[in-house]
Formats: structure tokens, C-alpha cells, sequence
């Protein structure tokens, strides 16, 4: 039995223990008035099913009264009134909570629209690469954040970002959309990946002074191999025809963008075989850091291999995207983005 049924059968299976405690123990408990409890568990759900209660527990009173050679007395008087103003409060709640969830989704909407329409749509094939795209929003207060994402082709193959901006709200999206497009920018005409990042870096520190950073992957792919820039963001995990997991760390860790200040060098490029049939996940720290009720991490690496079942890149990203919700148990209390390249025959 899933929750929502436990809670919706709870408030009756509350006024079926009190009847039957009643009738057994006597008039001398006094245990009509617990009757009360039935319409106050019943918040958690709909204005109908709290009326419904509330209802129940009217008709069960008075046999109950009854019984009990209350029936007419101050005692049931005062239990009739108690549920009825207890159910009308719990109605009153119900209806206040069911507003402020649609005003919530409401928001998330907006804010999801907003997000999307600053970030460019990403091509979701490149030759013999067919590109997946998932993006969940966070449920907190509805406050967007700075994931981003883009794909464009470069001098040395499909060039693609994926990162993460420090913070919330709209400053961290125009700082997404402003990344993205210096990004466009580098990527078609800069010779090689590392001159991408230092572009990157040169504009952040033009754009924000310091005052905020990037972590984040930018990525090469050419014939059979993929190059990559770690700039402090997870590393993604390649998928290869045969099933096995790799996470491609980089051998040194660098600082984000933004903070170049701290390691003048940049990061390191390093790389891959990336071959038919093989697959990249790349992906935001709101999919790794994902917990479940328990505290526990989504285990990323332990799931990837869902990306295997299906023939189709954005129907194996939308079944992981699942598996993460059902994993943290709701909506994930972070931005979680995820950009999944698969390597086809041409």
C-alpha cells in the first residue's frame, strides 16, 4: 500500500480502534470525544475526503453516545460540536495547502520557462552523435539555478559545455545565459579545447569581477576520441558498448571558471576512446547529490547502466531522470541537469 492510500485509510482506521476500545471498556473512559482525531488526520488529504471523515465520526457518535447512556448530555454535545468545528478547520487547511501547492507549480513553471528560453535548445543529432537532453527543476521555493548546457560544432570536432553557477535565483541564470553564449562564441572559432576555456575565464572575469564562479566540463568530440576540460564540476562517466561504467576524472583537480586566479596554468586536458556504440553522461551535482530519505546519495554509477535498456538516448536519459525522483522520493531539492551523447554508426 503506497502512502497516500495509508493516509487516506488512517483517519478511519483511527475511529474504528476508538469505537472498539469503546465498547469494551465502557462508558467509564470516556472515549467518545477521540472521536475528533478521525477529521484531524484527515488534513492530509482532500477537502471532500476531510468532509467525509468529519461526517463519519457524526454518524458514529451518536450510537456510540448511545451506548455509552450519553446520548442527550453536555458530554455528546460537546463532542458534536468539537468534530464539526475540527473537520471545518481541517477543510479550511486543506483548501489553504492545495492553493499554495498550485501557486507553487505555478511558479516552477515560470521559472523553468524563464531558464529554457536563456538557454539555447541543443541539437539533438551531430553527425554520428545523437545527443539526450534532461533538465528537472528544483521544488524549493521554486528557485531556479545556474545549470547550463550547449553544443556546437568547432574546429576539431562537436564542442559541448555543461556546468553549474554558484548560487540562485535570476542572477545565477543570467550568469548561465552569459556563459553560454561566450561559449558560442569560442567554440566555433577557437583552434583548440584549452583556448575555449581560457576564453571562458577571460570573460567571467570581465562579466563578474570575481564575484562568482563556474564549475564545469567542456568537451571535444572527434573521430573515435573525446577530449575533455574539468574545471571543479563531477566527472562524467563514459558507458561502453559492453556495459562496463568509467568515471573520467581528471588527473589533477582545477578550480572553476572564474577563479582562475588560483591556478594560472588552467586545468589539464586529458581524454578517451569514445567509439560506436559508447556513451557519455555528463551531468550537474543535483543528480549526485540527490538523497534519499535515508541521507544516502542517488548512487549514479550503480544506475547508469539504465541508459543501456532503451534504443533511444532521450528515452534512456527520461528513465534515469525517473529513477532519480523516485530515488530522492519527490521532487529533487536541487537543479539537476543531463546531457547524455551517444556515439552511432554513421
Amino acid at each position: 500500500m503506497g502512502t497516500q492510500a495509508v493516509l487516506r485509510t488512517l483517519p478511519f482506521a483511527v475511529m474504528a480502534t476508538v469505537v472498539v476500545l469503546d465498547l469494551l471498556a465502557g462508558s467509564s473512559l470516556g472515549l467518545l470525544p477521540l472521536l475528533t482525531l478521525g477529521p484531524a488526520f484527515a488534513v492530509t488529504g482532500g477537502v471532500r475526503h476531510t468532509a467525509l471523515t468529519g461526517l463519519v465520526a457524526l454518524v458514529l457518535s451518536v450510537p456510540l453516545a448511545y451506548h455509552d447512556r450519553l446520548l442527550g448530555g453536555p458530554r455528546t454535545t460537546v463532542t458534536l460540536a468539537a468534530i464539526v468545528g475540527v473537520t471545518a478547520a481541517a477543510m479550511l487547511a486543506c483548501r489553504l495547502r492545495a492553493e499554495g501547492e498550485r501557486r507553487l507549480a505555478d511558479v516552477r513553471l515560470v521559472a523553468e520557462a524563464v531558464q529554457r528560453a536563456l538557454l539555447h535548445p541543443v541539437p539533438r543529432r551531430a553527425g554520428d552523435l545523437r545527443i539526450a537532453l534532461s533538465y528537472t527543476s528544483a521544488a524549493v521555493d521554486a528557485r531556479i539555478g545556474g545549470d547550463l548546457y550547449d553544443i556546437a560544432r568547432g574546429p576539431g570536432g562537436v564542442r559541448l559545455i555543461i556546468g553549474d553557477v554558484q548560487g540562485k535565483g535570476l542572477d545565477a541564470v543570467e550568469t548561465a545565459a552569459s556563459v553560454v553564449g561566450a561559449f558560442r562564441e569560442a567554440a566555433y572559432d577557437e583552434p583548440a579545447l584549452a583556448d575555449v576555456g581560457r576564453h571562458l575565464e577571460d570573460h567571467l572575469a570581465r562579466q563578474l569581477g570575481g564575484e562568482k564562479f563556474v564549475t564545469a566540463v567542456l568537451a571535444e568530440v572527434s573521430e573515435n576520441e573525446i577530449r575533455l576540460l574539468n574545471y571543479g564540476h563531477p566527472p562524467p562517466l563514459l558507458l561502453t558498448c559492453d556495459g562496463r561504467v568509467h568515471r573520467l576524472e581528471p588527473r589533477e583537480e582545477a578550480p572553476p571558471l572564474g577563479l582562475g586566479a588560483l591556478a594560472p596554468t588552467g586545468p589539464e586536458p586529458y581524454g578517451s576512446a569514445f567509439r560506436e556504440g559508447d556513451q557519455i553522461l555528463f551531468y550537474t551535482d543535483g543528480v549526485c547529490e540527490g538523497r534519499d530519505r535515508g541521507g544516502d546519495f542517488y548512487p549514479l554509477e550503480d544506475r547508469a547502466p539504465h541508459l543501456l535498456r532503451a534504443r533511444d538516448p532521450q528515452e534512456a536519459l527520461d528513465l534515469l531522470e525517473r529513477d532519480l525522483v523516485a530515488h530522492v522520493g519527490g521532487p529533487v531539492p536541487d537543479d539537476a541537469a543531463m546531457l547524455l551523447v551517444r556515439r552511432e554508426r554513421p
